[in-house]
């Protein structure tokens, strides 16, 4: 039975291994450009840092084409809010363009005006889309060493405020500059390696005649950059006509296609992360010494101390051996705890290989939530480890209802979830954003759930009912033992948040990255850091746990298998706070709808994060209480 859970993990993992490359995967051969071939230009969102609530494109009365066609999207791409349609924007290869206009002029009426207004109220910005490659605006970025070297921000300003904050100017032109490669040896053509645009606002002439057959006739305002700025003042006017133009430059560059995301990812200095990094290592070494002091000479000579006794011998037993025959009792509310511990198997397996696709390279920024659609498909396969090791520990719990805690692991974790993410999506429905899950995305979402994950927790569940369960080292009485009284410090609560604070310090500098690049719609691409930071948290779990699980048994306290899960699970909170903290003091959110979506993604986040941490905690003192009771003779 064991080789045949082996082997149907083995398929499994090959499979979420094919899934997830299938989803996560770029495009492995680069496009080239010949003179004059049309080049697309995509429009994806417009978003705004102030309010997290993303929108279509086309929900601006912007210039459209007559028929809007969608780009077919993961489903990383629909979860975040990517919406990728086609524009009206004509570009060809190796050819400049001068001022060349959009579509005929427009003449808004004060509810479009207001659209406008609104959106440039909340700093929204606009997102293009060209080769695969999204338009940015470049920036000089100086390192601590002083060093300067380009950067993108992606994204440019639909338009902006004036000085006095009553005026708002729209950016009706923009100067769109490409970069290509050229390597003749290599291949044909150009490749497009830079996408950068300038946005200006131009009060345009209408002294001209348009016709979109004769592309050469522009407004005379489109060359002089003198012009006055495009103002959505309407001074009781009943309309306001735009014109709307681009231009089109093409300029070479060294850069080679392979290297085209650099500008993109490099926004931090890597000094930061490698103080993150010592930062975590201090602590572990921190943890490392006392948990070698208490194993390598506090415990070892408190076996020796005991097996070195005559048996005929009466001897007073203290300490941790005193409780040896209560250590293994079964806690209390083992249903629950099997549960959460198979949910933390399924959020710390999803994890760890979603971070391998990383390092070897699978999730590239050039895919577009390729890594949202990776978890999503991982946590559904790990459905079949999180079964597995959830019914191994309710059978070492003594628990009966097996197909109770089956359902219960099946339910509860995406239970929670969903219910989460369904109340936080219809409440991005009413905004009327494209950040809204589709009703047919959301179906296929539950049917992953129901029909993939639940059946392999059930899968799980079954190979681990028929594996027998290993015997603990020591017997346990029938009659439970009393708990002294404890000493302030012992107290569970106390030591539970104290043991929180060590793993939530070894990652929190790296939190704060992860949460500017959620909030701040950057790339978060420095997955080599991360995986280092992760090892560091799993270290630190365990070992902290050890510890305070160690001073638990000397206080004569056995309860300790939910002191060991909350012990490091406690971090959680920690995280959920400094989430808090980050909020009021880096986000400029004043709007309640974006406010919960804030809390309530951040709150999923905090309680994987829980389960991941406590299960990590839970095992790491399960094998070091295993191997004391182990070690000691008892009659």
């Amino acid at each position: 039975m064991a080789r045949a859970f082996q082997r149907t993990l083995v398929i499994v993992l090959i499979c979420s291994l094919s899934l997830c490359s299938a989803f996560s995967l770029p495009g492995v051969k680069p496009a080239e450009f010949e003179q004059n071939d049309a080049v697309d230009l995509k429009v994806n969102r417009l978003m705004s840092v102030h309010t997290q609530l993303p929108y279509k494109y086309y929900t601006l009365p912007f210039c459209q084409p007559e028929q809007i066609v969608d780009k077919s999207e993961s489903l990383g791409e629909v979860l975040r809010g990517d919406r990728i349609e086609n524009s009206l924007y004509e570009i060809k290869a190796l050819v400049n363009e001068k001022c060349k206009v959009l579509c005929s002029p427009r003449e808004y009426n004060k509810e479009q005006v207001e659209q406008f207004r609104d959106k440039i109220q909340y700093d929204y910005r606009v997102y293009w889309i060209v080769d695969n490659l999204p338009a940015a605006i470049p920036r000089i970025w100086q390192n601590s060493e002083g060093d300067t070297e380009p950067v993108y921000e992606t994204g440019f300003p639909l338009g902006y405020k004036g000085e006095t904050g009553d005026e708002y100017y729209l950016n009706n032109h923009v100067d769109i500059k490409l970069l290509y490669h050229r390597n003749s040896a290599a291949y044909s053509g150009v490749r497009i390696v830079g996408f950068e645009v300038k946005p200006e606002s131009i009060e345009h002439t209408s002294s001209f005649s348009y016709d979109k057959n004769k592309p050469e006739e522009f407004p005379a305002s489109c060359l002089d950059r003198e012009s006055p700025s495009l103002s959505l003042n309407m001074n009781n006017k009943e309309k306001l006509p735009v014109i709307w133009t681009y231009s089109v430059t093409w300029e070479e560059s060294d850069t080679a296609w392979t290297e085209r995301w650099d500008p993109y990812l490099q926004n931090t200095d890597p000094q930061i992360h490698w103080f993150s990094i010592i930062n975590s290592l201090m602590i572990v070494l921190f943890l490392t010494g006392m948990v070698a002091m208490i194993m390598m000479r506090t415990l070892r000579a408190d076996i020796g101390k005991y097996n070195s006794m005559d048996p005929n011998e009466e001897a007073e037993e203290t300490g941790w051996k005193l409780v040896h025959g209560d250590v293994f009792r079964p806690p209390s509310h083992p249903l629950m705890l099997s549960v959460l511990i198979g949910s933390g198997i399924q959020v710390l397996g999803m994890t760890l290989i979603t971070m391998l696709f990383s390092l070897l390279g699978f999730l590239s920024p050039a895919n577009r939530g390729g890594l949202l659609t990776a978890g999503v498909v991982l946590f559904v396969v790990m459905g079949l480890l999180g079964g597995y090791f959830s019914t191994r520990n309710y059978k070492l719990f003594g628990g009966v209802q097996l197909k109770k805690n089956t359902i219960a692991t099946a339910l509860f974790f995406p239970g929670v979830i969903v219910t989460v993410f369904t109340v936080l999506n219809i409440v991005i429905a009413g905004q009327k954003s494209s950040g809204a899950v589709p009703f047919g995305t959301f179906v296929a979402l539950i049917g992953l759930w129901f029909g993939i994950s639940m059946p392999l927790v059930f899968l799980g569940s079954y190979f681990a009912n028929k594996k027998p369960i290993e015997n603990p080292p020591v017997r346990t009485n029938q009659i439970p033992r009393q708990i002294p009284d404890q000493l302030w410090y012992m107290h569970p609560i106390f030591s539970i948040l104290m043991g929180g604070i060590l793993p939530f310090g070894a990652v929190f500098i790296e939190l704060f990255f992860i949460l500017s690049a959620i909030w701040g719609q950057q790339f978060y691409y420095i997955f080599g850091f991360l995986f280092m930071v992760f090892i560091i948290l799993v270290v630190t779990c365990a070992e902290i746990t050890i510890v305070m699980c160690y001073f638990q048994l000397c206080s004569e306290d056995y309860h300790w298998w939910w002191r060991s899960y909350l012990t490091a699970g406690a971090s959680a909170l920690y995280m959920f706070l400094y989430s808090i903290f980050y909020f009021f003091t880096k986000l400029e959110i004043d709007k309640f709808v974006s406010g919960l979506l804030y809390f309530g993604y951040t709150f999923i986040m905090s309680f994987a994060f829980f389960v991941m941490t406590g299960t990590v905690g839970y095992y790491a003192c399960l094998f070091f209480v295993r191997k004391i009771y182990s070690q000691i003779k008892v009659d």
